[in-house]
């Protein structure tokens, strides 16, 4: 068996998130289907994590097993791929990997980015918040600073989530602003569920001046999801990129690209 890494972008509108539903349409369902047919045999995938109905991923990775030699020519293997998948999935490369790699466990950091949008932008409503309130952006950076030092997230994680542990280090957390947008960028080792969006609402809460700055450091500390202010909406949100570390790769390798 050989064990493949896949790297794949999604809008997330119309799924379930990336994890399978018995009832629902998700992307992880669209990945096997297509894979089961182009390998003539069942295969299972594992994703790097979970992510929300309607939150979107510009760089999200999978693994899978094969007892197939997948084709020499990348590019055609890719190219079908693509031609069975949904036009809001997108296969972007394929790579052969040692088989201890876990397109969950061995990630080093994931890279999230919150997209405000502070007018109406009528070619923009799937992928930001239309939020047209004046925020406080250097107190919202000074915040989103102080995060750093924390290391238990729980009270920015959903309520009844079934984990063992709700330690996070955060490398990074930042407001960018852009021509009629507000862009917040984090990195950690993981998340929690919800825990960006209900990140966001707190620090918007905090930018509208509704909680003061001192208040954040008593709701880590509370470890409790009631003292965090509200979830934004997820179509904001986007998963932008996830670091693995170096020399996972066999010498196999597709990219995406044209048949042949």
């Amino acid at each position: 068996m050989q064990r493949y890494f896949m790297e794949l972008s999604f809008k997330g509108t119309h799924y379930h998130g990336w994890q399978l539903q018995p009832n629902a349409p998700s992307v992880q369902g669209n990945i096997e289907k297509s894979l089961s047919i182009l390998l003539h045999e069942e295969i299972k995938t594992t994703g790097a994590g979970r992510t929300d109905t309607g939150v979107h991923a510009r760089n999200f990775t999978a693994h899978f097993d094969t007892g197939h030699t997948l084709p020499e020519h990348a590019g055609d293997f890719i190219y079908k791929m693509n031609a069975l998948l949904p036009a809001d999935i997108a296969i972007n490369r394929i790579f052969a990997v040692k088989p201890d790699m876990h397109a969950r466990y061995s990630a080093v950091s994931r890279t999230y980015k919150y997209t405000i949008s502070t007018s109406k932008d009528p070619f923009y409503p799937e992928y930001s918040w239309f939020y047209p309130v004046r925020l406080d952006l250097e107190i919202m950076n000074s915040a989103a600073a102080s995060l750093r030092k924390a290391d238990d997230f729980k009270s920015f994680a959903r309520l009844h989530s079934d984990v063992k542990t709700h330690y996070c280090k955060i490398f990074e957390a930042r407001w960018e602003e852009e021509p009629d947008k507000l862009i917040f960028t984090i990195r950690a080792n993981r998340f929690l569920r919800n825990m960006v969006r209900s990140i966001v609402g707190t620090l918007v809460d905090i930018g509208r001046r509704k909680t003061e700055i001192e208040n954040l450091q008593r709701i880590i500390e509370g470890r409790n999801r009631n003292l965090a202010g509200f979830s934004v909406p997820a179509h904001g949100l986007m998963l932008y990129d996830i670091e693995y570390p170096e020399g996972i790769l066999l010498p196999l390798s597709f990219r995406r690209g044209g048949r042949g």
